[in-house]
């Protein structure tokens, strides 16, 4: 065993015996004392650093050069040493290169010379150095540092490998593809129908083919459709595909209008929740009595229906499939609406309004430039405390289509939806209003008008008057075109 050097032994040996036992230098870059190094071994000698036998002519230039010693400073080197594993070879702090033998399992020795700084770019600005009693500050341990790198490294292989399995097994080709994604090779046997709902994305449409043993498995038309940014086209409505397809087949399928069955259904604003019920009933090849037999409770209504549906049908075109029930039809327009609903902010007691007054306008209106005028006069008529007087709250009341205007018998009903008769808003819509007619009643026109009559029926002239003269010289206009067409009236 190698004994400490006293005082009297030589700079070098010094040296040796701290490389050897794997200390640190007591004065690190940073600390406020320079490091100054001895002249160094005789040529040909050896010595340690770290654990690491180097021949002195491949030693440190910086540590080839003399320095003046303090009397209260040690000898340190620039020790400074990261492995290249492409030479490998150590390259040092001032960029000399050594060639390195065996390595013990020693910690290494690293002393810190002012001038080399390289060390703080990968670990940082030197938070980690601290201070000790002498009043001099150390680094932390090397192993520590490099310990951290390393476990940033495997962090980032381990995600990148996982990154690298979801990519390949989304983009995997059909032709040459990872083996655990099944597919059939195609073209494919016998037809069958699948239905594509409103609103479903790749994910939920591979899964209704897999399901029908259209393709082999989701994961294969999944990673088909991604590649293909056609892929977004595919609509809702029925398909007529093949069983056991391969993925590109039933992808290319799907993208051929041939084989998508469109089932149109339009629903115009302004109907009767009974005239609703007749159209679906034609258009789908179902029975009235199946809409009529509907429990409201199975649409999931918005509260402000009040567990009506009339009113809460939205007039719109679907694409309902040969196999949906009428309830699953009704509940796709409700649901339809309240998305609608939802985009204008509209819920609870507004929302409740808001369907009523879009239903009054909606039937007296027939021009788009009418409807915000013709709300404002259910809103100056309202502050009046006056009847609306409104024909279409009787039509409906009588459900009677075809006639321009209403009987005194008719005027003369009781019912609370009587609008000649009754102050104030019906008690629930009398029709299913679009969104235009909605939007006329949150947002009507800005003017005084407490009248208005269609005074031409066949063409939907409809003219507004603030005083009750000039709205009877309007009402004239309106009988006389009944007179010319007695059967509109």
């Amino acid at each position: 065993m190698s004994q400490p050097p006293d005082d009297k032994t030589p700079l070098t040996s010094r040296r040796e015996y701290r490389a050897g036992q794997g200390r640190k230098s007591r004065h690190p870059r940073g600390s406020g004392k320079k490091a100054v190094p001895d002249t160094g071994p005789s040529e040909g000698q050896s010595i340690d650093r770290g654990g690491v036998d180097l021949p002195y002519d491949q030693e440190l230039d910086a540590a080839e050069q003399p320095k003046a010693a303090s009397a209260d400073t040690e000898s340190h080197e620039v020790a400074y040493a990261a492995e290249t594993p492409e030479t490998g070879r150590y390259s040092d702090g001032v960029y000399g290169e050594a060639t390195y033998g065996s390595v013990h399992q020693e910690q290494p020795h690293y002393a810190y010379d002012e001038v080399d700084h390289r060390e703080d770019l990968l670990i940082g600005a030197p938070e980690s150095l601290h201070e000790h009693d002498d009043g001099h500050r150390r680094r932390r341990s090397p192993l520590i540092r490099w310990g951290a790198i390393v476990a940033a490294l495997a962090v980032v292989a381990v995600g990148g490998y996982f990154a690298l399995q979801v990519v390949t097994g989304l983009l995997s080709s059909f032709g040459g593809g990872g083996d655990d994604v099944d597919d059939y090779p195609g073209p494919g046997g016998s037809e069958v129908s699948i239905e594509v709902p409103d609103g479903a994305g790749g994910g939920q449409i591979a899964e209704i083919l897999a399901d029908n043993d259209v393709v082999a498995s989701s994961s294969a038309f999944a990673a088909a459709a991604s590649v293909d940014p056609r892929s977004v086209s595919i609509q809702p409505g029925s398909y007529r595909m093949l069983e056991q397809m391969s993925a590109e087949g039933a992808l290319e399928r799907m993208l051929d209008p041939e084989f998508r069955d469109v089932n149109g259904v339009t629903v115009r604003e302004g109907l009767w929740k009974a005239e609703v019920f007749a159209i679906l009933a034609e258009q789908t090849e179902k029975e009235v009595a199946d809409y009529e037999s509907v429990d409201p409770a199975a649409l999931d209504l918005p509260a402000a229906a009040g567990g009506e549906m009339e009113g809460y049908l939205f007039p719109d075109t679907y694409s309902f499939g040969p196999n949906d029930s009428a309830t699953e039809q009704l509940a796709e327009m409700v649901d339809l609406g309240k998305r609608r609903y939802a985009d204008l902010g509209l819920e609870g007691e507004e929302l409740n309004e808001a369907i009523i007054k879009g239903s009054l306008i909606q039937a007296e209106g027939s021009f788009s430039d009418d409807l915000p005028k013709i709300a404002q006069v259910i809103d100056n008529r309202l502050d009046e405390d006056q009847p609306l007087g409104f024909d279409s709250t009787v039509h409906f009341i009588f459900q009677e289509r075809g006639r321009a205007g209403t009987t005194d018998e008719q005027r003369d009903s009781d019912s609370p939806y009587n609008t000649y008769k009754v102050v104030g808003l019906p008690p629930g819509p009398i029709n299913s209003p679009g969104i235009t007619a909605i939007e006329a009643a949150l947002n009507p026109a800005d003017g005084p008008w407490l009248y208005f009559v269609t005074t031409n029926p066949s063409t939907g002239e409809t003219k507004f008057a603030v005083t009750f003269e000039e709205h009877n010289e309007n009402v004239a206009e309106f009988q006389q075109w009944c007179a010319d067409n007695p059967d509109g009236c």
